[in-house]
């Protein structure tokens, strides 16, 4: 990485301690990434970006600022990327996913707090982390009781505006959430002096559907029998879409799947045959939280699809581009945005519904299901997800673990035993074929 201390200076950043996570990054990013064999060309950018991920793209993010534009800053997958980029905004997700960030949040927040609620508050108030250091707005959403409390922390450092996502899918609440776009958009056009038209919210469905597009084609080869690419890198990939450059990304994905599809016609695969194939369910993954896919990869198993925040939450479903009116845009993108299944719904059987049918399509030997600690919701509804999987006769493991490696050796060996559980009923299933 070129010599970005003057940037990160004029950012009000604490040299000396970013220094320290700078120190890092670069090993443990190739231990786990680049030790990988048979790795797809096409990985080549997505290294490229993690290894200017506190240098270029803050470069570019101060050179929007200084032609006028703001930066918008996100936590989560309810927020409307559309919206953002309508009123010629930037949008970026924000970092979170680094124990290193943790003491500074416990400085705010019990310890007994999700890791990642807490990282996100010490990634800010430590002034380590230059995205946050970027943003002219940070977006939250109420998505969790921690992140709740976690925003009026944020808000006393930098400005801050609040999505209130309803806790049901009544049609009161999709009348409650049209409303919050409307409030959402007010604050934009008010932050960036741009009105938002009809227009100008049409090409932002249009790129955000691009961004959405080329992550599902990305998806749709790990269907395959051969693997053309890792869980690691697949789930790499979907992590850089959250604040690199979307038109940028869309490129250089879409040319990362047309060597993909080579890899699928010539049968060539980056797992032994046999692997068995793994879908990971539950809490998100920012970067650089890659613990779970190492130590799934690294134990035996494969990484098919992750039915996550930092999965097929994120681009599942694109936005309907046919509403010509700003009402309808905006139902629009209600209907699409109310339609992911997170763990703060309630009743929530259509996250039970998607976890089967992705356990089918990505023909998958095993779920893993994973929650950070402390996260109520999604260790709260491991219950009624494992009757479903049980009843269907699915295996399934819960694994709780945090950022850091401590448990390693232990999650190896749950792991191991899980997987080679599974061997006999892919031979039993082969054998039935």
């Amino acid at each position: 990485m070129a010599d970005y201390r003057e940037l990160w200076k004029s950012l009000d950043m604490d040299l000396e301690k970013h220094d320290q996570l700078c120190e890092v990054l670069p090993k443990f990013y190739d231990e786990i990434y680049l030790s990988q064999e048979k790795r797809p060309e096409g990985m080549n950018y997505f290294n490229f970006v993690i290894a200017e991920v506190h240098g270029l793209r803050i470069q570019e993010l101060a050179e929007h600022r200084k032609n006028g534009q703001k930066v918008v800053g996100s936590f989560c997958v309810f927020v409307p990327d559309e919206v953002i980029s309508a009123a010629d905004a930037v949008g970026v997700g924000l970092c979170s996913g680094s124990d290193f960030w943790i003491p500074d949040g416990e400085k705010y927040l019990p310890r007994n707090s999700c890791p990642l609620v807490k990282a996100a508050v010490g990634a800010k108030t430590s002034g380590t982390c230059p995205y946050f250091q970027s943003c002219d707005l940070l977006v939250g959403e109420t998505t969790c009781d921690g992140k709740k409390k976690a925003w009026e922390i944020l808000g006393e450092h930098v400005p801050m505006h609040v999505m209130d996502l309803p806790q049901m899918k009544r049609e009161k609440d999709k009348i409650h959430w049209m409303d919050e776009i409307r409030i959402f958009i007010d604050e934009l056009e008010e932050l960036t002096g741009n009105k938002i038209t009809e227009e100008s919210l049409a090409r932002g469905i249009e790129l955000i559907n691009k961004k959405r597009e080329v992550l599902q084609r990305l998806y749709d080869l790990r269907k395959e029998e051969n693997l053309p690419i890792s869980g690691k890198d697949a789930l790499l990939v979907t992590q850089i879409a959250f604040y690199d450059n979307p038109e940028r990304f869309i490129e250089k994905t879409n040319e990362l799947c047309e060597e993909l599809e080579k890899r699928v016609q010539n049968k060539e695969s980056v797992f032994a045959e046999g692997t068995p194939r793994i879908l990971v369910s539950g809490t998100p993954m920012a970067v650089p939280n890659w613990k779970l896919h190492h130590m799934i990869e690294t134990s035996g198993g494969s990484v098919v699809c992750e039915e996550t925040c930092t999965g097929t939450r994120y681009f599942e479903n694109l936005v309907d581009n046919t509403g010509e009116t700003m009402e309808e845009q905006i139902k629009a993108l209600s209907d699409r945005y109310l339609n992911i299944n997170c763990a703060c719904f309630t009743p929530n059987p259509g996250r039970i519904d998607d976890i089967l049918r992705l356990y089918k399509e990505y023909k998958a030997d095993g779920v893993v299901y994973y929650t950070l600690p402390f996260c109520q919701t999604y260790a709260t509804e491991f219950k009624k997800v494992k009757e479903a999987l049980d009843k269907a006769d699915i295996p399934v493991i819960m694994i709780e673990s945090d950022y850091s490696l401590q448990d390693a050796g232990q999650l190896k060996t749950r792991l191991e035993a899980f997987f080679e559980m599974l061997e006999p009923k892919k031979e039993i299933a082969a054998a039935n074929k």
